[in-house]
């Protein structure tokens, strides 16, 4: 593949997103690649056929056969190093992981031996409906990967989950994709993400902002780099479910250290992402606590250190370790760092704007054991993980070596 373009066809379905494919096709031929492309019938609504030409240098198919012609799906689908559709509405992929065969593109889905790839593009709740996740599960062990969605601003109006990663991000996960190393191949990778939650009474709880995305971007570049991963998650973080993955969903504090220390032991990689509450309510009410005329006060205690627990049982486990900070940040990263025996750290700040919680984007910086200080600037979670997991790469082969 290194001396010829990298072959992409992309297939385009009927959602409003498509008015950004002509920029994702474009952004492609800037990367190197060639690309050909085919349309569903409804995409037709959202792109123009002529832009989509214009722009790949390729005519753009949309029919099984053309003026008397054939368009021959197996020919596409082995001529693609990649398949990605993108957009991928809610219609498309029920199609896809129920293997119904009514258009094109879908015909090029069933015969490609490529990898591929989608990026849904849908409202929130056509999204986070049980038919679409059971069917984006079903392609995933089918060896699909999904890129995004994105969280933001719907075509609805409504603010959530569904929107179709930018085109940049989409070309970085597609060609990054096409030349994954493996290079934690047979390596166990535990990590942690989202809050947890400490109960006050039966309905009410202490906890944070986390929503997880950072860890659940750490366990899917760690899957796809090979290696074997267990994900430990606040209940109260993204439902999320993989079945490549080992998922653990855990409540507290001291859940989420008896899961840790029970996964311990066999890791290779630890890497505590999760945002686990400091204080616990010292006495928890068994009904619910009514309101009443004065104030109240709640007695707290310190939760466990789930980190420094880690970190006094350390082999040869790499740990790396989370510093959320709002002030003298780097002063408490290597604190941190030290104190509780981490390979290394990763620092974000609430002073930066798009980084910590509940954002599609971070903006990090790493220090290690060794006195090693890199500061990144913000991108999106999934492509800081990649940065965090070559950093820790990088200390495993020199604890090799």
């Amino acid at each position: 593949m290194s001396s010829q373009p990298t072959r992409i066809l992309l297939g385009i379905t009927g959602s409003i997103a498509a008015y950004k494919t002509p920029e994702l096709v474009r952004a492609f031929i800037k990367a190197g690649c060639e690309v050909k492309v085919v349309i569903t019938p409804s995409a037709n609504d959202f792109v123009s056929e002529l832009s989509l030409a214009t722009v790949s240098k390729n005519e753009v198919l949309g029919n099984i056969h053309n003026e008397g012609q054939w368009n021959n799906h197996v020919e596409l689908g082995m001529w693609a190093h990649a398949f990605i559709v993108a957009p991928a509405s809610a219609n498309t992929i029920a199609k896809m992981a129920q293997g119904i065969c009514d258009n094109l593109l879908l015909a090029c889905f069933l015969s490609a031996r490529c990898k591929v790839m989608i990026a849904p593009a849908m409202d929130l709740d056509m999204y986070h409906h049980a038919a679409t996740q059971n069917n984006l599960n079903t392609l995933r062990q089918r060896g699909v990967i999904t890129i995004g969605p994105a969280s933001g601003e719907l075509a609805s109006g409504l603010i959530g989950d569904g929107r179709m990663e930018e085109p940049s991000t989409i070309v970085n996960e597609v060609l990054r994709s096409l030349h994954v190393s493996n290079s934690l191949k047979n390596k166990q990778v535990v990590i942690t993400a989202g809050p947890t939650r400490e109960a006050i009474d039966p309905v009410r709880f202490i906890s944070n902002h986390s929503t997880g995305k950072m860890g659940v971007a750490l366990a899917e570049e760690a899957l796809q780099r090979g290696a074997n991963v267990k994900l430990i998650i606040g209940k109260g973080a993204l439902g999320y479910t993989n079945p490549n993955m080992e998922i653990s969903c855990v409540d507290t504090a001291e859940e989420m250290l008896n899961a840790s220390l029970s996964s311990f032991e066999k890791a290779d990689i630890f890497i505590m992402s999760a945002a686990v509450a400091d204080y616990t309510p010292e006495h928890v009410a068994t009904q619910k606590i009514k309101k009443k005329e004065d104030d109240m006060s709640i007695s707290l205690k310190r939760t466990p250190d789930i980190l420094a627990t880690l970190g006094s049982k350390k082999k040869n486990q790499l740990l790396v370790g989370f510093a959320l900070e709002t002030n003298n940040e780097l002063e408490y990263a290597k604190n941190k760092l030290e104190k509780k025996n981490l390979d290394m750290i990763v620092l974000n700040s609430l002073q930066d704007a798009g980084a910590g919680f509940a954002t599609d984007t971070n903006k990090i910086s790493i220090l290690d054991n060794e006195g090693n200080e890199l500061h990144f600037e913000l991108k999106t979670k999934k492509m800081v993980a990649i940065d965090i997991l070559n950093h820790a790469e990088k200390i495993m082969i020199k604890n090799i070596n």
